[in-house]
């Protein structure tokens, strides 16, 4: 499988009371098109620091970021902003719909913002909001959905303009445990289907049973990498007790 997202010796530095702090420290992580990973660690270990540096919101102190193959850091401003948006999808914490549009008008916004909101795209769209178990929710505002069926929503918006790399900022959050395993489950099939390389963020450990790969970070650093699967599984048991 090909690399899709890469960061070499990144790091992301502050200044406080003339304190140098470094919020991410010669972080260097791969992940490959077609794997999902989960990216843990305590409060103020980096993880969201990081997840942000990636989506191109943050400028990193140092160090490159690839996504896709194409040095984030290197572009214009304006480069940038559309590189964003044809190649990184972003889930936040809660769906982040817009409440006046149903969930089709949704998820056709993002292809709308990237000029791809013809007659293949709209069925596209439609296509995944099926895939998700949406069918009879397209007409529906979102006042007028679980926070489940949001946030599904929010993956379709995430998918539909095909990224290269989807980023997800604690999505379960707001969810109780049985739709928060109904979305990450359902976010690892289509990442895995679609061959994007994905990235979630998450404090609920027993999410990392369908993931890949686990990366935890503790004081800005990557303290352990975790790939066999076996390990993954015996990782998100333990966290339930």
């Amino acid at each position: 499988m090909a690399i899709a997202l890469e960061t070499q010796v990144v790091t992301k530095q502050y200044e406080n009371a003339g304190q140098a702090i470094r919020a991410v420290d010669e972080v260097s992580v791969n992940v490959k098109a077609g794997e999902f990973v989960a990216l843990i660690g305590p409060s103020g270990s980096g993880k969201t620091t990081l997840l942000a540096l990636l989506a191109g919101l943050l400028r990193p102190t140092g160090g490159n970021i690839f996504i896709d193959g194409s040095p984030l850091w290197q572009m214009s401003d304006k480069d940038r902003t559309q590189f964003r948006g044809e190649k990184i999808g972003f889930i936040f914490q809660s769906s982040n719909l817009v409440p006046y549009l149903s969930a089709l008008e949704n998820v056709e916004l993002m292809l709308k913002l990237n000029g791809r909101l013809d007659k293949s795209g709209r069925e596209w769209a439609k296509e995944l909001l099926d895939q998700l178990g949406l069918k009879d929710r397209m007409g529906n505002l979102p006042s007028q959905m679980s926070g489940g069926q949001q946030q599904r929503v929010a993956i379709a918006r995430a998918l539909v303009h095909e990224p290269a790399v989807v980023l997800a900022d604690e999505p379960t959050a707001s969810l109780d445990t049985e739709r928060a395993y109904q979305v990450v489950q359902t976010l690892a099939t289509l990442i895995h289907a679609q061959n994007r390389a994905g990235i979630m963020v998450t404090h609920d450990l027993r999410m990392t049973r369908w993931v890949d790969k686990v990366i935890r970070m503790t004081d800005g650093k990557v303290a352990q990498i975790i790939e066999s699967k076996g390990e993954i599984e015996a990782y998100s048991r333990g966290s339930e007790h």
